[in-house]
């Protein structure tokens, strides 16, 4: 095979472009939170290579997404697709004029918001819209369901593989998991499922975040190369342990203080989104705890802008983290939080912030809290690199 094959990347539900980082690697990262990567390395960040995707088409409802996506991304490229899954299929069907016609991978976050245990819980019930409205016409065209229409492109699109993610509350409401996997398989084109749970700190990312990723490879590309494919195939081990086991050699989960490294206060920071930070007051329910940054930092949700977790609590609430700051209280700041979700820092998340093509404070926390954590994605990217290239 040569070395230059690239395989093309197609993108639903993008966010900020978590899954898409990862999917396509150069981006830096702390080196405790790669396994073998300690001793003879200087710096604390450093770069993980380039993969063999490269991503051609992105969508999201969201115009921040969109703003985000022109500011960091297209580089003239124009690859992203503002607007609802449900009306570029409609449009595609009509016109044929929206999806690549091939592609070699898809994925995508279908709206989680109708399946966690921190929402109603109304899975394929929800009560509102495609367009995250309250007027639903057709249940069809529900935020619940968006990932049928999300198989529609897939069917579309015919790619080898794709990778669907969602939160881990989709286990156990009723058999919605089995539903989905058993949709996704009667695609078109006919895919094989696999699905996973997997624990971000397993694999170097200190944050208790845990996700569903379903994996689908299609029946055809199987059967041609004789696969014998199993989970292994697909998911990436894990790395990192919570303890110390004698008959293991492998580490304990990095440390929260990680993520901070280097980064400047925000009375003191020239980075908008380090100086960016959220003022609503202390009070009682989620996201008044101060981080700890002895063990692993909270899941970064999107539903936490206002009420996100402390980085520095004063002592009488119970802080113990030291800060030099002359701010004694305060909450996590847009770039720690990206930090926490293993983004670069190289990415604006704040910008523009008055303006139609910004992003604000608020609308750069929820999209950071929608992501894929790019070194997780990364690390399932490899996977299937893996494979595609050894069965081209």
């Amino acid at each position: 095979m040569s070395k230059n094959k690239t395989f093309k990347h197609l993108s639903l539900f993008s966010g900020c472009g978590g899954m898409d980082i990862g999917i396509g690697g150069s981006f830096t990262v702390h080196k405790k939170f790669l396994v073998n990567q300690k001793k003879h390395i200087q710096e604390n960040f450093i770069p993980l290579p380039k993969t063999k995707f490269e991503t051609i088409f992105a969508n999201d409802i969201k115009k921040s997404a969109k703003n985000f996506w022109e500011r960091n991304y297209d580089n003239g490229k124009k690859i992203f697709h503002l607007g609802s899954i449900v009306d570029l299929v409609k449009e595609h069907k009509k016109n044929g004029n929206i999806f690549p016609k091939k592609v070699d991978i898809l994925t995508g976050g279908f709206p989680c918001q109708d399946f966690s245990v921190s929402g109603l819980r109304k899975g394929f019930d929800s009560h509102k819209s495609h367009l995250n409205k309250l007027d639903i016409k057709n249940q069809v065209e529900s935020r619940g369901s968006l990932y049928l229409w999300m198989k529609e492109v897939i069917g579309i699109t015919n790619p080898t593989i794709f990778i669907a993610e969602n939160v881990s509350g989709l286990s156990n409401l009723g058999n919605a998991l089995d539903v989905i996997k058993d949709d996704f398989k009667n695609t078109s084109h006919g895919y094989t499922i696999f699905s996973k749970k997997l624990f971000a700190p397993d694999f170097g990312i200190p944050q208790s975040r845990e996700r569903i990723f379903i994996i689908g490879v299609k029946e055809s590309y199987i059967m041609e190369n004789n696969i014998n494919l199993t989970e292994e195939d697909l998911f990436p081990e894990s790395e990192f342990a919570s303890e110390k086991d004698i008959f293991s050699d492998k580490e304990l989960h990095p440390t929260s203080k990680l993520f901070f490294d280097n980064l400047d206060e925000p009375d003191s920071s020239s980075d908008l989104a380090q100086q960016s930070y959220s003022k609503a007051k202390l009070t009682k329910g989620q996201g008044q705890i101060e981080i700890n940054e002895k063990g692993l930092a909270p899941t970064i949700r999107s539903e936490h802008h206002g009420n996100i977790e402390y980085r520095y609590k004063e002592k009488k609430f119970g802080g113990k983290n030291i800060t030099n700051s002359k701010l004694f209280q305060r909450r996590l700041t847009v770039r720690e939080c990206a930090r926490i979700q293993t983004f670069p820092d190289e990415l604006d998340f704040v910008f523009n912030v008055r303006e139609k093509n910004g992003v604000s404070a608020s609308a750069a926390y929820k999209l950071i809290g929608d992501a894929v954590p790019p070194l997780l994605a990364y690390k399932i990217a490899k996977k299937i690199e893996k494979l595609l290239l050894k069965y081209p």
